[in-house]
């Protein structure tokens, strides 16, 4: 994906929408738009799940956005279903927007990712509209700041977590700009080469974010000084750095469903007899043990190549083992 200097709107858009229309990840309930749904029309912002009123006002004034906003929130969920799919935690609740359980209601480490990662996407999918034309207002001109402002209502500790987390999503994505480059000249002579800065795909980001939430730092809410800041529970001789994820309550194991906790378990979550990671069956299924099925795959075979240029398959049928936890 190209991109230009407008990547700097696409973050700073971002964070209006974080701390605006899409303050907290209730937002994420707009991946429930239908698409028959034209949003050309300020009287559509009221049909869109998960929004107080404020935040219809703020749609009717940036009409132009919703469409790009409401793929962001579909991205976001494709992309941390996938992200965590090997895991206990399968980032399933999600699905609930904008009603969550208490995995992404409380300042878990879950919610540490999903805010990361919403914060990363709303940047990316912006970015992209942007470089394609999708958004013609977009601009390459200097933009201005704009502080990070947080609701009245809520816990002060979870407002400075959620912020901090959104930021280190902004951060992991501008992170990944790289240069790429593509030679022009007669047979394949670089003598004119066109460069840009491109971003990752988001899943490569998400990956990113993953490993982060793996070593998150917990942290609790002190006095120092005048003030109350977000400090490392264990280590709280250091502040918290910018490149971490943080959170103020821990995790169940999610072995077992409890839905006062946000744990959906994971009975009949299908597992890896031959691995050795988080997906592996002794892992997925918490020493539960697990039940073998048999199942049938159908996939292309005996391919030949026609010249020229088109390949043809046969579809074979074979049945593989596998396994779900008890």
């Amino acid at each position: 994906m190209k991109l230009s200097p407008q990547f700097l709107l696409a973050a700073f858009l971002s964070l209006i929408l974080q701390t605006g229309i899409c303050y907290g990840i209730k937002w994420i309930a707009l991946s429930k738009t239908p698409a028959a749904l034209a949003l050309n029309q300020t009287q559509h912002c009221k049909q869109l799940e998960g929004l107080v009123v404020s935040q219809v006002q703020l749609c009717r004034s940036n009409l132009e956005l919703m469409q790009t906003i409401i793929q962001a929130a579909r991205e976001v969920i494709k992309t941390c279903r996938k992200t965590f799919s090997d895991m206990r935690w399968n980032c399933s609740s999600i699905d609930l927007a904008p009603n969550y359980l208490l995995d992404l209601e409380r300042g878990t480490r879950e919610s540490a990712f999903v805010y990361a990662l919403s914060a990363a996407a709303i940047s990316h999918t912006i970015a992209r509209a942007c470089t394609t034309g999708d958004l013609p207002g977009c601009s390459c001109g200097p933009i201005p700041d704009a502080p990070m402002k947080m609701k009245k209502s809520g816990s002060q500790a979870n407002k400075l977590m959620h912020l901090h987390n959104s930021e280190v999503g902004r951060q992991v994505l501008k992170a990944s700009l790289e240069m790429k480059c593509k030679c022009h000249g007669v047979s394949g002579s670089c003598s004119i080469k066109t460069c840009w800065k491109g971003l990752q795909e988001l899943r490569d980001i998400a990956l990113d974010l993953k490993n982060k939430y793996l070593s998150a730092t917990k942290v609790v809410h002190r006095p120092m000084g005048t003030r109350k800041y977000l400090v490392p529970k264990d280590i709280d001789i250091r502040p918290v750095k910018e490149t971490e994820l943080i959170y103020l309550q821990s995790s169940p194991d999610f072995c077992m469903k409890n839905e006062k906790v946000g744990s959906h378990g994971t009975q009949d979550r299908q597992c890896n007899k031959t691995s050795n990671g988080s997906d592996s069956c002794d892992l997925m299924c918490c020493g539960r043990g697990y039940n073998p099925y048999m199942d049938k795959v159908v996939e292309r075979c005996h391919c030949k190549y026609h010249w020229c240029c088109y390949v043809t398959c046969k579809k074979c049928e074979r049945t593989v083992e596998r396994y779900v936890c008890k």
